[in-house]
């Protein structure tokens, strides 16, 4: 597993030298774009708006954009300089809290933690203490020239540090758009809507939830590849014809009421008894 990061992290005194590595991948499938005359890979070339010429790499610098048009270039030099300043600094833990008391809505990327040289017995007593403490770490860190707020926990037997983002990232919800009021509720509806939630409850299998899509596109692709016509369902959902909130509800229930076989075998003994 490729190694992304590497320094200290610390809490008190206890001082831990970690290696960070990507703990998820993205598995989406990259289409190229091409021209349809020739099939061949567009390219997209970097422009001065101005000159309109192409221009290198060696060419360009960083700038930030203070008023529009209005730019502060900022030395390559410089950001290094600051960047090694603030990385390699040791990581520590500023506090420990309930791991409940963060919502998800902060949570943003998720690193494998493994013990550097020399840190086993170290790592091991951070993650004793935080299984035992049912808390979790709030750290800083910087990774690529960015200071992120952390994380650290325990997934399984490993230590995981998960960036969060700072408040002043997550955006109002006061500016959403088009978000109703609580108004009034009709008991019946609310009492058939957690009906239903009680009926899809189950215990969570990450195992079972595959991305369909993806799937159906591979498919496709290795089709189309092997030369073979593709054959598309043209099967449709059941639907019903539901007219109103709690006519879809109660429809909801109908459909996702778990098979009752022994009422069943009663019903049919009724049935054979009542006929003889």
């Amino acid at each position: 597993m490729h190694t992304m990061w590497k320094g200290n992290i610390s809490f008190g005194l206890v001082n831990i030298p970690i290696k960070l590595h990507t703990a998820t991948e993205d598995k989406d499938i990259k289409l190229r774009t091409l021209h349809k005359e020739c099939h061949a890979p567009i390219k997209y070339e970097k422009k001065c708006s101005a000159c309109q010429k192409e221009v290198a790499p060696e060419e360009i610098v960083k700038a930030y954009e203070y008023a529009k048009g209005k730019y502060i270039i900022l030395d390559g030099e410089e950001l290094e300089k600051l960047r090694k300043e603030n990385e390699d600094k040791a990581v520590e833990i500023i506090d420990f809290v309930k791991m409940e008391e963060i919502d998800p809505i902060y949570y943003e990327k998720c690193y494998y933690m493994s013990s550097g040289e020399g840190g086993n017995k170290a790592y091991a007593l951070l993650r004793q203490a935080l299984m035992e403490s049912g808390k979790v770490g709030i750290a800083k860190i910087i990774i690529r020239s960015k200071e992120q707020l952390a994380v650290i926990r325990v997934y399984e037997n490993t230590l995981v540090m998960e960036t969060i983002h700072f408040p002043d990232e997550v955006r109002k919800v006061e500016d959403v758009p088009s978000v109703p009021a609580e108004g009034q509720i009709v008991k019946k509806e609310l009492e058939t809507a957690i009906l239903l939630i009680d009926q899809l409850t189950t215990t969570f299998d990450p195992n079972k939830y595959t991305d369909d899509y993806r799937t159906a596109l591979l498919h496709l692709i290795e089709s189309k590849k092997s030369g073979k016509e593709i054959v598309v369902s043209k099967e449709k959902a059941e639907t019903t014809n539901v007219m109103d909130l709690m006519a879809a509800l109660q429809a909801s229930i109908d459909t996702t009421k778990p098979n009752k076989p022994e009422e069943k075998k009663k019903r049919t003994r009724k049935k054979a008894v009542k006929e003889a």
